[in-house]
Formats: C-alpha cells, structure tokens, sequence
C-alpha cells in the first residue's frame, strides 16, 4: 500500500453552539494554528449553524482553510439550487470545497423538517446526487428520474475544481455500496481501524464492479474524542450507534496521546483523512482557541 499524505481537521459537530460572534474566533483559529480543514454538522432542530451559511461565512475571511460538511442532507433539497450553491463556493473560495452527504438522522423531527418520507431518502439521496454531479459536469443536463426532470438544462457557474470530489460516510452494507457506486471518497464516524479496514474492501470491490475506483488518498475517518472520561449520556448514545461493540468507549480516544495512537492505527490500514470531534465542546469560543492552542503541536505532527 503507497503512503498517502495524512490531513487532520476539526468538526464542530451537530450539539456545536457556535453560531454567533465566536464561531469566526474559531475559524481564524483553525486558519492561523494550520489545521486542514473545517467540518460542520447539519441538525434543523439543534443550534448547529447552517453547513453552506457556516462554510461560506468561513471561506470569506481564511485563505487556506478547506471546509466540510460531517454531513450536509441531500433528499428534500433541489439538487439543481443545491449544485449552483456549492459550485458558486468552491469558486469564491479558490477550490477550497469539500462536499459530503448524507440522507439524514433517522429522527421524525428532523425528517419532518426536510418533507422526505424515510421509505424515500435512499432513492432520493441516489438520484438527487446524480443530478448535482450532472450540473456541475455537463454543460447541459438531461436528466428523466422517478423524481427529477430536466430538458438541456444550463447550471453554471461550474466548479472552480475541475472535478468536484464528493464523500459519503457509513458503515451499513447499504452504505458501503453507495459509496463504491457513486463517491469519491468514504468518510465514516464512529468506526474502529478494523471496521475501516473491512469497509474499505467493500468500497473497493463495488467500484470495480461499477467500473470505478477511489483514490487511495479518499479514505478518511470522523474520530470523536474526549479531554477525559466519557459521560454516561454520551456513552449510552454511542451503544445504541454501535450496539455491536462490547464496549463503545473504544471509539472514543481520551487526551491526545490516545487520539496519536488511534490515527496511527487507522493509518496502518490505510486510512489517511481525520476529523476530530470534540465529543464535549469547550464552553467559550476563547475556551475553543485554547484548545486548539493546546491541541496542535500533538495533532498536527501526525500530518504529512
């Protein structure tokens, strides 16, 4: 297996409340401390700011900064709007996008707020990412879906990258094979180095199949950690993600001697692209800056 160039940035997450003054404090922070890039969660019903508001918002005052969705909801939206949006950043911003969907958390609330009913996302979610891609590759779209019509559509602007890599996350059978049918990289969350190394196998011989491949440079990991022992709220949300593990702690690495450890492990099998999560946020954005202060010298040395 070749070396890949290991990247490490940081995820707010969806419990994030950095959504005023102190968010742009933390951006400069990532900016200035040289972290990869910026993550952001998407949850309607939490105090996580906007994905495409957040990484615009942080696109216009970094220079070198890339940004993220951990995962940005695709069924509900109209993946022509959507694909004018996010071709529009990624020009503004110099090639600094990173996008990556998801169907959305399995919860009435927020299924409710995007009108898609659950028997539907699947089907949705794989058509709407076809149309996004055709807006961004095709000079004109046709395209007639189950849900989606288009006649020698223009979208434009295109892109400023010339072939805009989209990720996917999850470790569901059906996911795996979503992402070897129709991404260009996999980045899951709450995963163990050996769940990331079976996944991978998956990945790669779906895309075979479909006459594709991934980049080895696309196989990336969300690691949730934590400055000291896990709480029992969170530990018991992590069981019933994981109720195949014997002990879900595992998946959550305590102080940065731990978090080192775990990136090399997942290094070993592959895997070269990390966002970190503080699975308890910092209770200020100074806080924030701090700990970002504290956490690059260790983080950062792991990056290639």
């Amino acid at each position: 297996m070749r070396a890949v160039k290991v990247r490490v940035g940081f995820g707010f997450g969806v419990r994030t409340t950095l959504n005023d003054h102190g968010f742009g404090d933390v951006v400069d922070a990532l900016e200035g401390l040289g972290f990869d890039s910026l993550w952001l969660s998407e949850r309607i019903s939490g105090e996580a700011p906007d994905p495409l508001v957040g990484m615009a918002f942080a696109a216009g005052r970094t220079r070198r900064l890339k940004f993220g969705m951990s995962v940005m909801v695709l069924p509900g939206r109209n993946p022509v709007v959507l694909a004018k949006e996010l071709a529009t950043l990624d020009r503004l911003s110099g090639g600094r996008l990173l996008p990556a969907f998801g169907l959305g958390v399995a919860d009435p609330q927020e299924q409710q707020a995007f009108g898609v009913d659950r028997s539907e996302r699947a089907r949705r979610f794989d058509e709407a990412l076809t149309v996004v891609r055709g807006c961004w590759e095709q000079e004109r779209l046709t395209h007639h879906g189950e849900y989606f019509r288009y006649d020698d559509l223009a979208v434009l602007p295109k892109p400023s990258q010339a072939h805009l890599d989209v990720w996917l996350g999850g470790i569901a059978p059906s996911e795996l094979k979503r992402v070897g049918r129709l991404s260009d990289g996999w980045l899951p969350s709450f995963v163990t180095p050996q769940d990331a190394a079976r996944g991978r196998e998956v990945v790669e011989q779906v895309a075979a199949e479909h006459g594709r491949s991934i980049d080895p440079e696309h196989f990336g990991a969300l690691i949730p950690y934590s400055d000291g022992p896990v709480p029992d709220r969170l530990l018991a949300t992590l069981a019933r993600r994981r109720p195949d593990l014997e002990d879900p702690s595992v998946l959550v690495p305590q102080g940065w001697d731990a978090v080192l450890a775990l990136i090399d492990q997942f290094v070993a099998v592959g895997t070269s692209k990390f966002v970190v999560l503080p699975l308890v946020e910092p209770a200020t954005p100074a806080a924030w800056v701090r700990h970002l202060e504290d956490a690059a010298p260790a983080v950062l040395a792991r990056q290639t």
